[in-house]
């Protein structure tokens, strides 16, 4: 045998050898067990926005080998659809998915966190949260609720909603038994409309038997699921309580600090994964929805302008009598006022321009080839 041959043996044979006798790498050996519990405020059935949890938990399964494990459970199977967040602040679960506005009846600054009625659209939430702010004056404000949040889905903007009856004027307001979540149902209370907040899969069952006239939900992907095209014809649009209503994802902060380091930062990398998932299944799946829910008879009918500028009238009127009596809700909302105000600024020009031209120039013929000189 030549020498080089001999030592090239040696080697391959000593290195398998040592390699063999080696410690697994210490990042392997780190990395723990954890199993946690996620009470959704979703039904299985709405598999978009129920499934931007489990877009958490596969991605947090996948990037830790299985060591991180977040079990998903839908609204009502540990605690209904509006406990979550006590869920998750006392500690029955780790983690919770939610629509934040669902709590404003324990304080009104809960709705920054999702929408705020003639607010953000659902880019300028993303901005104002993770790079204007939002995000640390929300995160100071959940430490009262033993809770930290994470940006964790976007519906973009809603529809305004089903009715029975067209709303022509503001008139047609008063006396409305509306499912309308959130901060909007106080904004509509003050122009005589009469709000209940019913989680999504009782909706159907209240407007069939009329005991609400009308109903919000999300838009025609999942309104189609629920079937409200079968009780109510009258399609209204927008919803301007929901621009961009945002998702978050709330975990306790004692199992947040349990976690390792590598743990946490794979967590916080699915829910904005989850963000961007969300809002491009929506934008994927609304548009034939639509016109499915139109060939079922459903009559799509705008808010009257009048109607919307009372309803603006009333929002702002709302949040100044709220931030007069809520230090809280003042905190958040003089940061997010001037905010939103930049913003608009800035989408009135190029954004909106590009938009309004090319969603009513109708789609333009292309220019025919030039013919080819004989």
């Amino acid at each position: 045998m030549k020498r080089r041959q001999f030592l090239t043996g040696v080697g391959v044979a000593g290195a398998a050898a040592a390699a063999s006798s080696l410690p697994k790498p210490a990042i392997a050996q780190a990395m723990p067990e954890v199993q946690w519990r996620c009470a959704s405020s979703f039904p299985k059935s709405l598999d978009t926005i129920f499934g931007a949890a489990e877009v958490i938990s596969k991605r947090v399964a996948a990037a830790t080998d299985g060591k991180f494990q977040i079990r998903i459970f839908a609204a009502g199977e540990i605690v209904p659809a509006f406990s979550v967040l006590d869920a998750v602040k006392d500690g029955t679960v780790q983690m919770a998915h939610t629509a934040p506005y669902y709590f404003v009846g324990k304080d009104p600054t809960f709705a920054f966190d999702c929408a705020v009625p003639f607010g953000l659209n659902a880019r300028m939430q993303n901005a104002w949260m993770y790079t204007g702010g939002g995000l640390e004056l929300m995160r100071e404000f959940y430490k009262g609720y033993n809770t930290i949040q994470f940006v964790a889905g976007n519906t973009g903007a809603q529809m305004g909603g089903w009715f029975r009856k067209e709303i022509k004027t503001v008139e047609d307001l008063k006396g409305l038994k509306f499912r309308i979540g959130g901060f909007a149902g106080q904004v509509l209370t003050k122009l005589g409309v009469v709000p209940q907040q019913i989680p999504g899969g009782d909706i159907y069952p209240s407007l069939e038997k009329g005991t609400i006239d009308a109903a919000e939900w999300v838009g025609p992907y999942d309104d189609e699921k629920l079937g409200f095209f079968k009780v109510a014809k009258f399609y209204h649009y927008p919803g301007w309580w929901e621009g961009g209503p945002q998702l978050s994802a709330y975990v306790n902060i004692a199992e947040w600090e349990k976690l390792p380091k590598s743990y946490q930062a794979i967590y916080e990398a699915a829910c904005a994964e989850a963000n961007g998932y969300m809002l491009a299944k929506y934008d994927s799946a609304n548009p034939a929805a639509l016109k499915r829910l139109v060939g079922q008879g459903v009559q799509l009918k705008p808010f009257p302008n009048a109607v919307m500028e009372a309803c603006m009238k009333a929002a702002f009127e709302l949040y100044d009598e709220t931030a007069a009596k809520n230090e809280n809700f003042k905190k958040v909302y003089t940061a997010w006022k001037a905010y939103r105000e930049e913003a608009y600024l800035w989408f009135r020009v190029a954004e909106n321009r590009f938009d309004n031209f090319v969603f009513t120039a109708g789609q333009a013929k292309p220019a025919a080839a030039p013919k080819k000189k004989s």
